[in-house]
């Protein structure tokens, strides 16, 4: 058996260096990783507030929010979309949406992203020493961030948690109550209008895309006119009616990625195809591009997606009336693409039902095909593509708008009749929009002559299920027409409540506090 032998020499210099171990301050060991950014370190300078802002707005990118996902949690659930066959993408749209499902926790983790930055630059911002005007600045985009986002979050899921300080500053996150619907829309108005008075009227030409003050108030009437406020909503579309908006002269181009950023449009999410890819958006060398394109192509030649048809009465909605020319409304065309031979002569050039490659419908489909798809935002004409996703998921930058001049206008109409009627200014607005597409123009107005333009001029632009859900029309237009959900489900999984979406499930395993929505 070995013996170790330990010379004394050793052991008092190992005995020693534990008792200095012993000793020792807790300080030595909590030492800084200098390559590490903590909040401590981050928010010192101009350059990083900037990089603050620009994180704030990073989420709105992220194939889990516009990029992508958000669309079936708007227009797939709307009365005009008939989504092909029953997944997690299709379900919230006939109702039978879970808590567990990635449409839902994806999209409601984006919108938490933003809040959450844009709390940070709230909370951090003022004290950083730079030019005082672009601090303003940059503190207003962050409160129009989180306003957006909560209007977002509230009419998704109408009960919400409202977070307005960073998560590191609350105590017990974990057990955060939902908030009443009326706080969240408090908190929405407030901060739009810190946001107006912050934001530039405009950005120099390298950052174009950041919102603006236009872009605050043009919300800011949204929002009235969501909680039907009518003067409120009135008051601030007029603030926008002053000239520094117009409608392009071709409807077309608020479609294109020749045209992005143009005189029609307050706030567009800006995407960009840089040839990156991965799923998700929300950090670097990732897609950024309108990964959405897939999910509205016309399927299955064009998408490898199951994507959807558009229903009848849509079409049969355009055709109701035609042009000054006798002819087909030429926003069908731009939206539409359906069988048809005829053609609207506008802005110098003939508007035909056309998709991908040029095809018209008998050489895409058959002569005798009768299912309608969507056409807006896919710019075949511009890019030259094949099929949606010739470069990949995001090989298309066209912008996504979110709110443009033409829609204010029917908002203003809409607030101008709810209070007086069908007035001359009412009228005007709705006919601005009109006279663009070479429609008639109209001598007196009725509600429903502004709901069915709004789906002339507005369909696949995230609004229509928002308008039925504030007329409170979803169970007269959508439940009660199960023919609208027909190539998914139907409607029959519909209970009071599911007007809105489940609490995502992880949220309501984590917070004891949280209580799910009525009909789940």
């Amino acid at each position: 058996m070995y013996k170790i032998k330990i010379s004394k020499w050793v052991l008092i210099v190992f005995i020693g260096m534990l008792f200095y171990a012993i000793g020792c301050s807790d300080e030595i060991l909590d030492q800084t990783n200098p390559n590490v950014i903590t909040p401590n370190s981050f928010w010192r300078n101009e350059d990083d507030a900037e990089k603050g802002i620009m994180g704030a707005y990073s989420p709105f990118t992220n194939i889990w929010y516009y990029t992508r996902f958000e669309i079936f949690t708007s227009d797939y659930r709307d009365d005009v979309v008939n989504g092909f066959n029953t997944s997690e993408r299709t379900a919230v749209g006939y109702f039978n949406g879970t808590s567990e499902s990635n449409a839902t926790f994806w999209v409601w983790s984006a919108m938490y992203q933003c809040v959450t930055r844009a709390n940070e630059v709230l909370a951090n911002v003022p004290d950083v020493e730079m030019d005082a005007d672009y601090r303003d600045n940059i503190l207003g985009e962050a409160y129009f961030i989180r306003a957006f986002n909560y209007f977002n979050l509230v009419n998704n899921w109408l009960n919400v948690p409202l977070i307005t300080t960073p998560i590191s500053e609350i105590e017990q996150p974990n057990l955060i109550e939902q908030a009443d619907p009326a706080d969240v829309w408090a908190q929405i108005e407030a901060d739009l209008k810190q946001a107006q008075s912050l934001l530039p009227d405009s950005w120099s030409e390298d950052n174009v895309g950041r919102v603006t003050s236009g872009a605050a108030t043009g919300m800011l009437g949204k929002v009235f006119l969501y909680q039907q406020k009518y003067a409120e909503a009135k008051a601030e579309f007029e603030k926008v009616m002053d000239g520094r908006y117009q409608l392009m002269e071709d409807y077309t181009h608020n479609f294109t990625e020749a045209y992005e950023n143009n005189a029609e449009s307050l706030f567009e999410i800006q995407l960009i195809a840089d040839g990156n890819s991965g799923w998700g958006g929300d950090a670097p060398g990732l897609g950024k591009g309108a990964a959405f394109q897939a999910d509205l192509a016309p399927p299955p030649v064009f998408t490898n997606q199951d994507g959807f048809r558009v229903n009848d009465w849509v079409l049969d909605l355009y055709k109701d009336e035609t042009t000054v020319n006798g002819e087909i409304d030429p926003r069908a065309f731009a939206t539409l693409f359906f069988n048809s031979n005829d053609s609207t002569e506008y802005r110098g050039r003939y508007l035909k039902s056309r998709t991908y490659g040029n095809q018209s419908y008998a050489e895409a489909f058959s002569e005798d095909g009768t299912q309608i798809f969507a056409n807006k935002y896919l710019d075949w004409e511009y890019n030259g593509f094949a099929q949606s996703q010739e470069l990949g998921w995001y090989g298309s930058g066209n912008n996504l708008r979110i709110l443009r001049y033409a829609d204010v206008l029917l908002m203003f109409a809409e607030a101008e009749f709810m209070l007086n009627g069908s007035t001359p200014a009412a009228v005007d607005a709705i006919n601005q929009v009109r006279a663009r597409a070479d429609m008639p123009l109209f001598t007196s107005i009725t509600m429903q002559d502004i709901e069915d333009e709004r789906v002339k001029e507005l369909t696949f632009e995230r609004t229509r299920y928002f308008d039925l859900l504030r007329w409170g029309k979803v169970v007269e237009r959508i439940v009660n027409h199960p023919e609208l959900k027909s190539e998914s489900a139907g409607t029959s999984a519909y209970k009071p409540g599911r007007e809105y979406i489940a609490i995502p499930q992880n949220e309501i395993d984590g917070n004891p506090n949280f209580v799910q929505n009525p009909g789940y």
